[in-house]
């Protein structure tokens, strides 16, 4: 019997191993209007996301969520990015305004950090690579109907 235990114990282990860790969600300077947002945004966020689980997230309240395993990762609250010109191009995927800064767009296989500054607080999706060419418009369009209920509108969208 030790030795079934013992085996038993190995393979949880080894299966453990396999499961994906917490993703780390940063939290930046917000009011308390825009925090409240956060909070209800996150709460209202799918369980799956372009058919990815939702995963554990660090902190346990963070304003973001995480799916998959490489991770999509939502972050409600991010400040502008710092290259956005007002005349810089976005994608409007199902009514909401999506930023790619111009060198994230030129390599497929790298992860981008979309944007979305046509609702306020502003979101950011950090999609990975191998995610860009198959989940990236999916996770954004399930993504914009809750953005939509819970966000104002932000910058407008060229």
């Amino acid at each position: 019997m030790p030795a079934a235990l013992a085996g038993a114990l190995a393979l949880a282990g080894l299966l453990g191993g396999c499961s994906p860790g917490r993703i780390s969600i940063e939290d930046h300077d917000l009011s308390s209007a825009d925090r409240a947002t956060c909070e209800a945004l996150v709460d209202d966020l799918p369980d799956t996301l372009a058919g990815e689980p939702r995963r554990s997230v660090d902190p346990d309240d963070a304003l973001g969520a995480a799916w998959g395993d490489p991770a999509y990762v939502l972050t409600c609250g991010v400040p502008a990015p710092s290259d956005y010109e007002p005349t810089a191009e976005c994608s409007v995927v199902k009514g909401v305004g999506w930023y790619v800064p111009d060198d994230q767009l030129s390599d497929p296989s790298e992860e981008a950090r979309a944007i979305a500054l046509s609702r306020t607080p502003y979101v950011e999706v950090l999609v990975p690579g191998e995610h860009r060419t198959e989940g990236i418009d999916r996770a954004l369009a399930e993504l914009a109907p809750v953005l939509k209920k819970h966000l104002a509108e932000g910058l407008s969208c060229l």
